[in-house]
């Protein structure tokens, strides 16, 4: 109530039950996140082995005759094992499909669309993933910061992408934009109510409505008539396979766990009418002759119909429930939220956080046979002020001690947290000396008990002791977020010096890479260089070796002498018979180191391209006699 302003309980525990009864995600889910009421990871230092000494304790318990004083031993504490990473399970439906999602929580939504956009071949940007409790997220939400429950529904809109033309698809369609008539008997008073809901209408949604016609809570439901393929609040009343158009339900209240079925039918209106009535009837006791005690102890022992908590539970989070819940319907909706969850767990939420984060915790001790247990209750436990100031600044956890395997279980627990001294101050409190109120703080190396408040107290006595343990918790918060806020610093730089040796290494590492192909590359050019240098050696010498012997001077056959100027100006000269071929001439120039493929040969006067003439012609034919000068030019 504190956290959330919830003045109803039913509504508050609908929304725990919708959470898995996640606490965290549950508070979260309601108040923004960025107010930083409660997170659920766990840091901060592990806790070492056990360790005794002095502690301080409060000045109020000292002031207080009636009341025990705080204990002065420092109490073991087991290692904390490191946190392993927590996986969540998806069930994410797509129109007439269902694909399973496991992830780590520290993945993010942009990653759940990844693996749908495989298993469903649509587009991750045209999906629209609906279903979160928390409200609209983005791709890059991480899922940690969501505080979801281990198993989660969702589903996948498409609205940029046509319906498929399959009748099935059609047929579910159609079924979403029908109105469903639900004729719901509620069996405790026999009347009917006829609700129409739409096909798209959730079977949660069903069963909040009902609980507004009835009061009947959601949890508290027990329903018959669904059909056997409705195993899911979230199913659509669509698809959940109503009878259309009319389909009969009956729902009436849920008994005690602990009760059979015949008593819960038997005791179901008296029960009721002792919840609705019992404020009235205390404060009109008086009247009829009723004194305190007897309206307290024995008058409402006998109105009692279960115990606050089963004997030999297996699971300490199911006897918390019915502790819960069996608190709620004697005391009222305004009492402490109670931790549900193992003594380990509650203390994982109290003191293994972040420094600013950490909380005391208050474990709350019943017992059924003490006098002192319903005035407690009822007058210190549940008043608002009590109650506002637990919510904000404690964990509370609570055990009832009536039962002597109950009492038993937690004496061993108690041992095993704080110590034998403890245990055996807790074992020689007598019965009317119950309930007790112990008060924990979580420190280094170990648990310490800062106080213990006995039954026989006040409201302002209680309030007293309470804000005297958060002075203590202050002074030492204060110490832990400075040192946290010194580690963190000295974390951080560290971590850029890491991070600014990491850039320089691959800085290194690439411009060592860039060198290293830089001269492959220059390798293999130079290679392909040689390489083409050899084969034009070889062409040449090839060339040089098919030429025709020169013809002499005094040959008497018609000689051609052609001089050839190169492009760097020197001059080169050779005889040819005039018959010869200019095919010849160009392998001559080409022998030289001038392929014709990459110079031509002009003439001077008149100008013109040798290289386009017919080479098959002759010396004489293309009038390069007697004498010609020549000279070569790189083509373009």
């Amino acid at each position: 109530k504190a956290c959330t302003g919830i003045e109803n309980i039913d509504e508050a525990i609908t929304l725990l039950e919708q959470n898995n009864w996640d606490l965290v995600a549950a508070i979260n889910g309601v108040i923004p996140q960025e107010n930083g009421i409660l997170q659920s990871e766990y840091g901060g230092e592990t806790l070492q082995g056990p360790a005794y000494g002095p502690t301080s304790h409060s000045a109020a318990g000292s002031s207080t005759p009636s009341s025990s004083s705080a204990f002065r031993h420092v109490v073991p504490s087991r290692q904390i094992v490191e946190r392993q990473p927590r996986m969540l399970d998806f069930r994410v439906e797509y129109r007439d499909r269902n694909v399973d999602v496991v992830l780590e929580d520290s993945s993010t939504v942009g990653d759940i669309k990844r693996i749908l956009e495989n298993e469903l071949q649509i587009p991750a940007s045209k999906m629209l993933l609906k279903g979160w409790k928390t409200g609209d997220v983005d791709d890059s939400t991480v899922l940690k910061t969501l505080h979801l429950p281990k198993n989660n529904s969702l589903y996948v809109l498409t609205p940029d992408l046509p319906l498929p033309s399959s009748s099935h698809s059609g047929a579910l369609q159609e079924s979403l934009n029908q109105n469903f008539m639900l004729l719901v008997t509620h069996r405790e008073v026999q009347r009917e109510y006829n609700l129409n809901f739409s096909g798209s209408s959730t079977i949660q949604e069903v069963k909040r409505n009902v609980y507004d016609l009835t009061s009947i809570p959601v949890r508290h439901q027990l329903w018959e008539g669904w059909p056997p393929s409705a195993t899911d609040d979230s199913m659509t009343l669509a698809v959940s396979g109503l009878t259309f158009p009319c389909h009969r339900l009956t729902v009436g209240r849920r008994s005690s766990p602990v009760q059979t079925r015949e008593q819960s039918e038997e005791q179901c209106t008296d029960v009721h009418m002792v919840s609705d009535s019992d404020g009235d009837d205390f404060e009109d006791a008086t009247e009829f002759g009723v004194d305190d005690g007897e309206m307290f102890g024995v008058a409402s022992s006998a109105l009692r119909k279960s115990p606050m908590m089963p004997e030999n539970a297996e699971n300490e989070g199911d006897a918390l429930l019915q502790f819960t819940a069996e608190f709620s319907s004697r005391y009222g909706d305004c009492h402490p939220v109670y931790f549900i969850g193992s003594l380990e767990a509650a203390f994982q939420e109290a003191f293994y956080g972040k420094a600013r984060d950490r909380k005391l915790l208050a474990i709350y001790l019943h017992h059924d046979e003490s006098v002192l247990t319903n005035v407690f209750c009822s007058q210190m436990l549940c008043a608002e002020s009590i109650v506002s100031y637990l919510s904000q600044n404690f964990i509370t956890w609570a055990w009832d001690m009536t039962k002597e395997a109950n009492r038993a279980r937690f004496l061993t627990m108690c041992t095993r947290h704080f110590g034998s001294v403890v245990a055996q101050t807790i074992r020689t409190q007598k019965t009317d000396q119950f309930p007790l109120f112990l008060i924990i703080m979580g420190k280094r190396s170990s648990n310490e008990v800062l106080n213990v408040i006995q039954g026989n107290t006040t409201v302002d006595e209680l309030m007293m002791r309470l804000m005297a343990a958060m002075e203590i918790f202050s002074a030492q918060q204060q110490e832990d977020i400075k040192d946290e806020d010194e580690r963190e610093a000295r974390e951080n730089v560290k971590r850029e010096q890491d991070e600014a040796y990491r850039i320089s290494l691959e800085a290194d590492r690439a411009k060592r890479e860039a060198q290293e192909r830089e001269m492959a590359e220059q390798f293999r050019l130079e290679q392909i260089r040689k390489e083409q240098e050899e084969e034009r050696e070889a062409i040449r010498l090839s060339l040089e070796q098919s030429l025709p012997p020169e013809p002499k001077e005094e040959s008497t056959e018609s000689v051609s002498k052609l001089r050839i100027r190169t492009p760097s100006g020197e001059f080169f000269e050779r005889r040819f018979l005039a018959s010869s071929k200019l095919q010849v001439v160009f392998d001559f120039v080409a022998s030289k180191g001038y392929p014709w493929e990459e110079y031509k040969l002009l003439g001077t006067f008149p100008r013109r391209d040798v290289t386009q003439l017919d080479p098959n012609k002759s010396l004489l034919e293309v009038k390069l006699y007697p004498q010609e000068t020549l000279f070569l030019e790189a083509k373009e």
